[in-house]
């Protein structure tokens, strides 16, 4: 059987999310909740893509006036909206009742986001790991850092000129044309 492309299915209730992040919270406040729906996936879109998950993050269809449906936002993350009158602790708990039946389970992680204790405790119930809110915030966090440090460039320029921050490449193509040659 091969294996899963991603290491584990990961179920983030959204806006259990949105309500314990601070600065998700006075986005929230202050410019709504779709503004702070967007910045959360936002925040998951690197984190998953780094960590290899299948992130479905959740939100409960009480806040929209469309149908439930799912979006595709990439690869590793979708977010999906409930059936109106269905939470998103009603979608978890099935997609967790689900995927206790399924083989998928002998190479894949289910974990699931949420601080809301009786959730926890229905989701462990069906073997589903945990995340709370905060430890996926610190996660989240170290994760960006962790990119943003491999991002930085590694060479350090070695004079205070533009001749020794370019490579051999381009110093060659620059001495050409100011001799002339113009290939």
């Amino acid at each position: 059987m091969p294996r899963p492309k991603h290491q584990a299915v990961f179920l983030v209730d959204g806006y259990n999310v949105v309500g314990a992040w601070p600065d998700l919270r006075q986005l929230r406040d202050r410019e709504g909740l779709e503004s702070a729906r967007r910045h959360l996936t936002e925040a998951l879109v690197g984190f998953s893509a780094y960590q290899g998950f299948d992130t479905r993050l959740v939100f409960d269809a009480q806040y929209r006036d469309c149908a439930s449906h799912r979006e595709v936002v990439t690869p590793n993350v979708s977010v999906y909206y409930t059936d109106f009158g269905q939470t998103a602790d009603t979608f978890i708990e099935k997609a967790c009742a689900a995927f206790r039946y399924d083989l998928r389970k002998f190479h894949q992680r289910l974990i699931v986001v949420t601080s809301d204790r009786a959730q926890q405790l229905t989701v462990q119930g069906y073997g589903a790991e945990l995340m709370s809110t905060e430890q996926l915030a610190v996660e989240v966090e170290a994760i960006a850092r962790r990119v943003r440090l491999r991002q930085k460039p590694t060479q350090k320029s070695s004079g205070r000129f533009l001749e020794h921050a370019l490579d051999p490449t381009a110093k060659e193509r620059l001495a050409r044309m100011r001799f002339g040659d113009m290939g």
